[in-house]
């Protein structure tokens, strides 16, 4: 079992209000600030996912990166998260949708946050 993940990015506070408005719309709150990491997961816990400050790394390239998958309870929250994504800054990678050749039920969407890294959101649709 996973406890967290962590990406790099280049401005930690350019990325950490990315990611409050992103997270915020898979249940997540930030839970840690530090001098170079941020971390968020669901209120009341510990965070499960982090972002690092890595001021010299290059912006990553498509076909390259982190990717992280994160799961949301339902259909509507992995559209909230696509739509948040995007207004935050962040690209599309993926729109939200059924993705059969991933499994049965399988429904996520994809985006990259500004530095490049890959993130998905995925829910089991019955």
């Amino acid at each position: 079992m996973i406890d967290h993940v962590s990406v790099g990015v280049r401005d930690l506070a350019a990325s950490a209000a990315f990611y409050d408005a992103v997270l915020s719309a898979i249940g997540y709150a930030r839970l840690d600030d530090r001098e170079k990491t941020a971390g968020w997961g669901k209120p009341g816990k510990h965070s499960e996912f982090w972002i690092n400050l890595r001021p010299g790394m290059a912006k990553l390239p498509e076909d390259s990166g982190t990717h992280v998958c994160l799961r949301a309870g339902d259909a509507k929250i992995v559209d909230a998260f696509h739509a948040a994504a995007l207004k935050a800054g962040g690209t599309s990678d993926g729109m939200p949708g059924p993705r059969p050749h991933f499994g049965e039920g399988y429904y996520a969407a994809f985006v990259r946050d500004p530095d490049g890294n890959r993130i998905e959101v995925v829910t089991f649709v019955k």
